[in-house]
């Protein structure tokens, strides 16, 4: 600890720096601070704050801005949660409700929402899951020879995808469908079904593999699709208003838009991570996030899914505030993941 008034001189640092950006000087804090104390005692406690690496002074005349390592102490032991009202938490649950059923649809609303309410970039990630299988398919007449086919996987999934089919979609049709969905691919793993599977099916489907085949090539496609991990990113140019991001926001786009960093980022914090983790300047793992705040949860749901969801800002953005509304979002969506999905009967 450094002490009351240093902690005092410290925290009206930061508060100031995070509304206007702006280096604020000794006379300026002797006005701030809740007691009276002499500019020249203010100068020293800011050196030896300086000493500590909690300020920096950008100009040899000018004040003192916060570190990076400044604002790990004022989230630790100075933060002042603003708390959420009663609205915002109802609001909140309200947008997450929508697609609450659907793990991956409600994570892609949950990193639109964190984008909106911190005016940060938010990602979110389902990490790769080797043996997630299909739980049920289900075929449905769309009219003028398509059909729609729904998949739901046993890791809570969902996929679908309209098929043309040159036969009609009748009743003798859905039954042959059905039951080479029980025998073949129902409780298969996603990375198996493959044009092999299907071609383990024709012996049974005699004359009628080649109506099948539009629906299960569709399917195979769903399959591959559910199997891959899958990255979303929203409110990437939210950076540009963070404006002591520099030149250095374009470094940071750029990292975005590979996504490859980012998913493997996400990754290996599923991986080792804590369930929530937050990481301020030089705490992150890439050199590109270096100048970045970035909080992180991870979620385990239907026995063996995981998934990631963060945001990515300056190291400037507003704790106080930003924090406990992601620490909400996040909550909510770990609540709705572990109450489950739809199944198919």
């Amino acid at each position: 600890m450094i002490g009351e008034r240093r902690a005092a001189i410290l925290n009206i640092i930061i508060d100031s720096y995070i509304k206007t950006g702006e280096p604020i000087g000794s006379k300026t804090l002797a006005s701030l601070l809740p007691y009276r104390i002499s500019s020249a005692t203010i100068r020293n406690e800011m050196a030896y704050l300086s000493e500590l690496g909690f300020l920096e002074q950008m100009h040899t005349s000018g004040g003192r801005i916060p570190s990076k390592a400044s604002y790990r102490y004022y989230v630790n032991n100075l933060l002042v949660p603003k708390e959420l009202t009663d609205y915002e938490k109802a609001f909140i649950t309200e947008r997450l409700s929508v697609n609450a059923g659907d793990p991956e649809r409600l994570l892609h609303d949950a990193a639109t929402l964190l984008a909106e309410i911190t005016h940060c970039a938010a990602f979110c990630n389902t990490i790769k899951d080797e043996y997630d299988s299909i739980q049920g398919v289900d075929l449905i007449p769309a009219g003028n020879s398509k059909a729609m086919l729904v998949m739901l996987t046993v890791g809570g999934k969902i996929k679908s995808s309209v098929c043309r089919l040159d036969c009609p979609i009748d009743d003798e049709f859905k039954s042959l469908f059905y039951y080479i969905m029980s025998e073949y691919f129902v409780g298969t793993p996603l990375t198996e079904v493959n044009i092999g599977l299907i071609q383990s099916t024709v012996p049974v489907l005699g004359t009628k593999a080649f109506d099948m085949l539009p629906a299960l090539t569709s399917l195979c496609s769903l399959c591959r699709e559910a199997s891959e991990s899958t990255v979303f990113i929203e409110g990437e140019t939210n950076l540009f208003s963070h404006e002591e991001l520099g030149n250095g926001v374009y470094r940071l786009l750029s990292f975005l838009a590979a996504k490859e960093h980012l998913k493997q980022l996400m990754e290996d914090y599923s991986k080792s991570g804590k369930e929530t983790e937050l990481l301020i300047g030089d705490e992150n793992y890439h050199y590109e996030l270096k100048n970045t705040t970035t909080a992180l949860a991870k979620f385990n749901y239907n026995n063996s899914q995981t998934a990631v969801l963060g945001i990515i800002g300056s190291t400037r953005i507003d704790y106080s505030s930003i924090l406990p509304r992601v620490e909400y979002i996040m909550k909510t969506v770990k609540e709705f993941l572990q109450k489950g999905g739809v199944t198919f009967e």
